[in-house]
């Protein structure tokens, strides 16, 4: 029994922590890890972690705890920090935060995990709730009351990390809430899409003084992009994420130095959430898209030597509505940079009809078997379903080497 109880208190005798610390000289914040200036180069997912470090990130930003003995580990060995996220409970989930008991056992969980993780070398930051405030105006106090509670229980039990709290973009309350009523929070995480290319001026306009990490960002999600006449999102190609995020990067987080102290790109991996593609950096088969070329270009300020294949928006003749049972031809124009063959495929899907989840887990609708009828490189030609409604066909290139490109088409059966 004895060698049982040695052995359980060894295995999280790590060694010793890397303080961080904040640093503001005048109006302009600096993280210290070490001792020494620390710019988060980062990016949160669980692909691999090898391919992450190799691309010249320094960081991963996690959501919770799950699995993080492994991750905490296996980052330090590459050289990695991790931004540990301590999962808050969300009101549209069933959580009350007018309920004491709750809310006090949430507190007792968080602490069991700060006691456990907080000495380990590759532990960054503490990421107090990801977008508990909700979809609305953010400006339940008592949310904002529960997250100030825990960071204050934090800074006494871990001195050596700052903590964060993320919020989803920084609309309704927001900032006021994140600067009056989280005194005990140092730093305002954020997850922004469509608007990070102006987060620095509406920031400032806010009247905000924190320093801020973007959190999440990417191509803008599918509440934020045009629609078509029946209401379906329309994606930016592959092609076009990569500049997306590039534009994200260098004007909501470089472009201000003193206020920005980095960014975690969203997701390093692969996720159903709007459609198949619409935010993974990787294909569900691991291939990497042109987001990893470009973020590994702005991480370590090399360009890639074989980059992703390039692909423009798919074309549909005569039109993307149709009738039953239609046949219709749909066009693509994808290209190896290297001037490689390209080995594709094409998938019709239904379409999700759930484009605002919060971030919750949604399974991948499943192909329509023999909708596709002929297809090579260029175009498909497609019998559409009977069934009226909603779908969307999917493109995939590869180049010879594993790396993609996606493209997709919201197409619409009438009644």
């Amino acid at each position: 029994m004895l060698l049982i109880i040695i052995v359980l208190s060894a295995e999280h005798a790590f060694a010793a922590p890397i303080p961080v610390t904040l640093r503001k000289v005048d109006d302009n914040w600096q993280l210290l890890r070490d001792n020494e200036p620390y710019f988060i180069r980062g990016a949160g997912g669980g692909a691999s972690l090898e391919k992450l470090a190799a691309a010249g990130a320094n960081s991963v930003r996690t959501w919770s705890t799950e699995y993080l003995d492994r991750l905490l580990d296996d980052a330090h060995a590459l050289g990695l920090s991790v931004t540990v996220g301590l999962w808050l409970e969300h009101e549209r989930h069933g959580f009350d935060y007018g309920d004491a008991e709750q809310v006090e056992a949430q507190k007792q969980r968080v602490r069991e995990q700060v006691l456990r993780y907080k000495d380990h070398p590759a532990v960054l930051l503490w990421g107090v709730g990801n977008e508990m405030e909700g979809f609305g105006a953010g400006d339940n106090p008592r949310v904002w009351a529960a997250v100030n509670d825990i960071a204050a229980m934090i800074r006494e039990l871990d001195p050596a990390h700052p903590t964060m709290t993320v919020t989803s973009e920084i609309g309704g309350s927001r900032v006021e809430a994140v600067h009056e009523l989280c005194t005990e929070i140092d730093i305002h995480g954020i997850n922004s899409y469509g608007g990070a290319q102006s987060l620095p001026e509406r920031l400032l306009a806010a009247g905000a003084t924190k320093p801020y990490i973007v959190t999440e960002f990417g191509p803008p999600g599918p509440w934020e992009v045009d629609k078509t006449e029946w209401g379906a999102p329309i994606e930016p190609t592959s092609t076009e994420k990569g500049d997306l995020y590039r534009r994200s990067y260098e004007r909501g987080v470089t472009a201000a130095p003193g206020r920005a102290l980095g960014a975690y790109a969203f997701l390093w991996g692969h996720k159903m959430e709007g459609t198949a593609t619409w935010f993974g950096m990787f294909l569900r088969d691991g291939a990497p898209l042109e987001a990893v070329d470009v973020m590994t270009e702005l991480w370590s300020g090399r360009e890639p030597p074989d980059r992703a294949p390039s692909v423009r928006p798919l074309q549909a003749d005569p039109s993307p509505q149709t009738e039953p049972g239609q046949i219709i031809r749909v066009t693509a124009d994808a290209a190896d940079p290297e001037g490689g063959e390209l080995d594709v495929s094409w998938v019709l899907r239904r379409e999700s009809d759930d484009y605002e989840t919060g971030g919750d887990f949604r399974d991948d609708p499943p192909d329509i078997d023999g909708a596709v009828l002929d297809s090579d490189v260029r175009a498909a030609t497609v019998r559409m379903p009977e069934d009226p409604g909603s779908y969307r066909l999917f493109y995939y290139a590869y180049d010879a080497d594993g790396n993609a490109a996606t493209a997709n088409i919201p197409l619409h059966v009438t009644e």
